[in-house]
């Protein structure tokens, strides 16, 4: 009997213990409530009943994707946009937590019990931002900023010499990229910032980038074409229609030649694109210190006016000839010849800013006008003053029309001279430098006789050399 009684009293405590055991189990099991020192983002949620745990995670996403975004342009409210953190492409989700807080309310109790058991002690907090979403509201907000176009500035010089200046215009660019740089990692709230209170929202700048056009007002100005310098004026009233039209179409070859500090300017130049855009007609040059029919008689009436308006602003020259005879629109020793491929006018830019030619031919007189840099106080006077006379010489030649003796004077002769140059510089009304400039020679022109058979020996007229054949005032 006693060992039926002890057995039953193992039993019963046995089945005590399991029911004890099972009802801690239940117990365990039966929970409400978050496993003790678990946390989500930051976030303690540990003993916390669930529905208070997932009220407290939906509160805690929402306040985050509740945030506000507010972008500025040129610092104007008005021209302001302000957008959620979700509109620009934020998102905000916790990983698994809500699935495992739920697997705590099913299955059997063991399974129950031992799920929570085996509960994890941390959950994440997985934060997106889709830039993309955010660039494209920014382009659709602002996008009509990046078609403004730039326009250069320009310069204009009116018909009464007044230099005018047009500003240039700036075209915008926004800067989407750098916006979102800026904006990035306050959206993404850093995990080491998660679950406390964060900032409810952010202001920034639109950023604006400014586009400047090749020409500004400022590197225009910088060129230095402050005022028209200087000009000079010579006539052609008595020209004949093709030395007029010659002379006119190198004056528009040469309107608005623009010449950079330093540079050398070539009249060859100018003539080359005369030919090329107009063509030139038939006048008298010169050949051999004679006037002869040709092609491009005039072309350096343009070249002698310019000319004069350069050795009167103080520029350097470079390559400058007189012609071989004087010319009628200048006084002597203030002409400058050209010859292709033999003679050029060649003058350096030395005024440190850069010049501009303009030319204009009104009731056939020729002005050249030079816009640049010149101190108001200063200005250069040419003085020519002819130092020597060369005399005619005669040249008799046989002519077998005439009688024996007889003699006709078929050219007159006419002396040349010698003519130097001066320029002086005058500063304030008073003479500061004065240097020669120039000495040149005019041919003297032989008297030309023709005598009669038997009449005394003629002089032989001496043969050109090649060097004597070329073309002046002509091409």
């Amino acid at each position: 009997m006693k060992k039926v009684h002890m057995g039953l009293i193992v039993i019963i405590s046995l089945l005590l213990i399991a029911s004890v055991a099972w009802g801690g189990i239940w117990y365990y099991a039966q929970q409400d409530t978050v496993p003790d020192e678990v946390t989500a983002g930051g976030i303690s949620i540990g003993g916390m009943k669930i529905n208070e745990a997932l009220e407290l995670l939906d509160q805690y996403e929402k306040t985050l994707e509740q945030r506000t975004v507010k972008v500025e342009a040129n610092g104007e409210t008005a021209d302001s946009k302000q957008w959620t953190v979700t509109q620009i492409g934020y998102s905000a989700e916790w990983i698994d937590v809500r699935n495992d807080l739920d697997q705590l309310r099913k299955g059997t109790v063991w399974e129950r019990a031992k799920y929570r058991y085996h509960f994890p002690k941390q959950y994440e907090l997985a934060q997106t931002f889709d830039r993309a979403v955010f660039e494209d509201l920014v382009n659709k907000q602002w996008g009509w900023i990046d078609k403004s176009e730039s326009k250069d500035a320009t310069r204009t010089i009116t018909d009464k010499d007044e230099v005018t200046y047009k500003p240039h215009v700036d075209a915008f660019r926004i800067d989407v990229a750098a916006l979102v740089e800026e904006v990035s990692p306050w959206v993404i709230v850093p995990s080491e910032e998660l679950g406390k209170a964060p900032e409810a929202s952010i202001h920034a700048k639109l950023p604006v980038g400014i586009l400047h056009p090749k020409v500004t007002l400022e590197q225009l100005k910088d060129e230095g074409i402050e005022r028209k310098i200087f000009e000079y004026t010579t006539d052609f009233r008595t020209s004949a229609a093709g030395r007029a039209y010659n002379v006119t179409a190198a004056a528009n070859a040469l309107n608005d030649w623009h010449l950079a500090p330093g540079e050398i300017f070539s009249y060859g130049k100018v003539i080359k694109l005369a030919e090329e855009k107009y063509g030139f007609k038939e006048a008298p040059v010169i050949q051999n210190g004679k006037l002869v029919p040709g092609v491009g008689g005039g072309i350096c009436q343009v070249s002698s006016t310019l000319y004069n308006t350069i050795i009167r602003t103080g520029i350097e020259i470079v390559e400058r000839r007189n012609h071989s005879l004087p010319v009628a629109y200048l006084p002597k020793g203030q002409d400058a010849t050209f010859a292709t491929g033999a003679i050029d006018f060649r003058f350096k830019n030395s005024t440190g800013k850069h010049l501009i030619i303009r030319t204009s031919v009104e009731g056939q007189k020729l002005t050249v006008k030079l816009f640049g840099t010149l101190p108001e106080d200063i200005r250069y006077d040419i003085e020519s003053v002819t130092v020597k006379e060369l005399p005619a010489t005669v040249q008799q030649i046989t002519d077998k029309s005439l009688k024996a003796g007889q003699r006709v004077v078929v050219q007159q002769g006419r002396s040349g001279t010698v003519v130097e140059t001066y320029r002086s510089l005058i500063q304030d009304g008073k003479t500061v430098s004065r240097e020669r400039i120039t000495r040149d020679t005019y041919r003297a022109q032989p008297t030309i006789v023709h005598v009669g058979p038997g009449s005394s020996a003629p002089s032989a007229t001496p043969t050109p050399k090649p060097s004597e054949q070329i073309v002046e005032d002509g091409i």
